[in-house]
């Protein structure tokens, strides 16, 4: 716990540089993009530095910034958890890969209820951040939670204020489960939030700040950041009607039938995917880069930070309740796509 504890006070530190709020720093390999995988590629990028002497200078800036930020070729990768579609990739000449696995989680601030004891289904989820559910202590609510005393308390609903994949996962998980979200809202990296008592945050740590001052709120952000905010997460039903908690176990268990190469640019999604035991708002975070980079040595460089990873980074990974990419894949990752970047 303790490690634990010390590694986010480490990233807090590094979020100041990455974030843009403290000088700049030099660095060999430069990345912009998903907040959803920041605690983990700033721990491999302190154990690599450590390792090999070359340093990476990530910007926690968003999946929608990460893709704006790769397509003025201002960064070596661009980072997205919202996958590009393959047509655009084509059409901007990259490739795209997943590097870590990991699950967006429903948190909450209710005194008297901490983390698992609240359980909600995907449907009831929707209309909570629709606004149809307004209050915690609604009967829909109450009838999934028998003998707790829901409060009459209205239900502020958090959302990011920035382009999001963080937010593209969740919508794509509530338009899988509600129709009427589906048809009404949608999904999309950035969405028209429908609940009257709804607020921005920016990046997963927006999200988690507001949530945490907030009596009453409930929003969604990429687990590690429920656990460093010490902020409790719901138990959610999955498709086979269990409720579950998230973890690397219930991130694995829904991860693991994934045919990744199914679909162009590898850009799969795994939301809401049966088994017992599988989390149901599941995902990958994605890496962008040029097939025909402008500068081909930092982008070898970028190849060899992940491929590092891939191979040194697993237990780093599970520390932080991420998935890391099994073997067999980061393998193909290796022949199928890093063969199509230009690296000299």
């Amino acid at each position: 716990m303790n490690n634990k504890r010390n590694f986010f006070k480490t990233v807090a530190a590094v979020g100041l540089v990455a974030m843009g709020m403290g000088q700049a720093i030099a660095a060999d390999i430069t990345g912009a993009g998903a907040t959803f995988p920041f605690p983990i590629y700033a721990k491999w990028a302190e154990a690599y530095k450590a390792a090999t002497g070359t340093g990476l200078n990530y910007q926690s800036i968003g999946s929608s910034g990460g893709i704006r930020q790769i397509r003025a070729k201002t960064v070596a990768f661009g980072a997205s958890d919202a996958p590009v579609p393959g047509a655009d990739l084509d059409k901007d000449g990259m490739v795209q890969f997943p590097a870590i696995i990991g699950g967006t989680v429903p948190i909450f601030n209710l005194d008297g209820f901490g983390k698992g004891e609240l359980r909600v289904t995907g449907p009831v989820l929707a209309e909570m951040f629709m606004g149809k559910i307004s209050k915690w202590n609604d009967p829909k609510l109450a009838a999934l939670n028998p003998g707790k005393k829901l409060p009459d308390m209205v239900i502020t609903v958090v959302h990011r204020a920035d382009g999001s994949g963080t937010t593209f996962n969740w919508t794509d998980y509530l338009s899988t489960v509600s129709k009427d979200w589906a048809d009404t809202v949608g999904k999309g990296a950035a969405v028209k939030w429908p609940a009257p008592t709804s607020v921005g945050g920016k990046g997963n740590e927006g999200v988690a700040a507001n949530v945490t001052r907030t009596k009453g709120a409930l929003g969604y952000v990429e687990y590690a950041y429920a656990k460093k905010n010490n902020i409790a997460v719901m138990a959610l039903q999955n498709k086979n009607g269990k409720y579950v908690m998230p973890g690397d176990d219930t991130f694995q268990a829904a991860a693991a039938g994934a045919d990744w190469f199914s679909v162009p640019g590898m850009g799969l999604s795994i939301v809401n995917q049966p088994g017992d035991n599988a989390y149901p708002v599941t995902t990958a975070s994605f890496i962008l880069m040029y097939k025909d980079p402008a500068n081909k040595e930092e982008s070898a460089e970028v190849l060899k930070f992940f491929d590092w990873a891939f191979k040194n980074g697993k237990q780093m990974a599970l520390d932080l309740d991420y998935v890391p990419l099994p073997d067999a894949l980061t393998k193909q990752i290796r022949e199928r796509v890093w063969t199509q970047v230009k690296t000299k």
